[in-house]
C-alpha cells in the first residue's frame, strides 16, 4: 500500500468517525428533546444545537463525499468529451472547487475573527467561534479530501471510467465472486 493510499484511509476512517459520532449526537439531542417536549419540559437550547449538530454534518459528511468522490458531478458528459479534452476540463472543474473552498476558508476565518467573544444564545457559555469554526475547518478538510482523491480521479479519467462505473463493476465482481463460492459449496 504506498502512502498516499494509507494516508486516505487514516484520513477516510477520521472523517467516518467524525460523521458517525455527529449522527449518533444528533439523533440523541432530537429523541432527548421529543422525551422531553412530550413530558412538558421543552429544551431550550434544542433548536440552536440541532441546527449547530446538522451544519456540522454537512461540512464534515461533505469532505468524506469528496474523497470518496461521491458528490453530483458531471463524469457522464465529460466521458462524452474526447481524451484530449476530458483531462483539461477537469482541472479546470477541479480549480474552480479549489478556489472556491479555499476563498471559503479564508472567508470562514475573518468570520470568526468579527465573532470573537459572542456566545449562543441558549447556552452562553459555548462560544459561536467554535460553533462556526465548521466553517474554515471543513473547507479546508474538503480541499485536503479533493487533493488527496485527484490521483485516483485522473486515472480514471484517462481510463474513461467514472466512479458510479468504477462501483458498479466492483459491485457486480463481488456478486459473481459470492455466487460463485456458493455453487462451490
Amino acid at each position: 500500500m504506498t502512502v498516499l493510499r494509507r494516508l486516505q484511509t487514516v484520513f477516510e476512517r477520521l472523517l467516518e468517525i467524525i460523521v458517525g459520532s455527529l449522527m449518533v449526537g444528533l439523533t440523541a439531542v432530537v429523541v432527548i428533546a421529543v422525551v422531553y417536549r412530550k413530558a412538558g419540559a421543552s429544551l431550550v437550547w434544542y433548536d440552536e444545537i440541532a441546527s449547530i449538530l446538522l451544519a456540522w454534518l454537512t461540512y464534515y459528511g461533505s469532505a468524506l463525499a469528496a474523497l470518496k468522490r461521491g458528490h453530483i458531478g458531471f463524469d457522464g458528459l465529460l466521458m462524452k468529451a474526447p481524451l484530449r479534452l476530458r483531462v483539461p476540463l477537469a482541472v479546470a472543474g477541479e480549480i474552480c472547487v479549489f478556489a472556491f473552498f479555499i476563498i471559503l476558508a479564508w472567508t470562514g476565518w475573518v468570520v470568526l475573527q468579527v465573532l470573537a467573544g459572542d456566545t449562543l444564545v441558549s447556552l452562553p457559555y459555548v462560544p459561536v467561534q467554535l460553533t462556526q469554526s465548521v466553517i474554515p475547518v471543513g473547507a479546508g478538510l474538503f480541499v485536503l479530501a479533493e487533493a488527496l482523491s485527484l490521483p485516483d480521479y485522473f486515472r480514471k479519467l484517462r481510463l474513461g471510467r467514472t466512479s458510479v462505473q468504477e462501483e458498479a463493476l466492483t459491485a457486480i465482481a463481488a456478486a459473481e465472486a459470492q455466487l460463485g463460492s456458493r455453487d462451490r459449496a
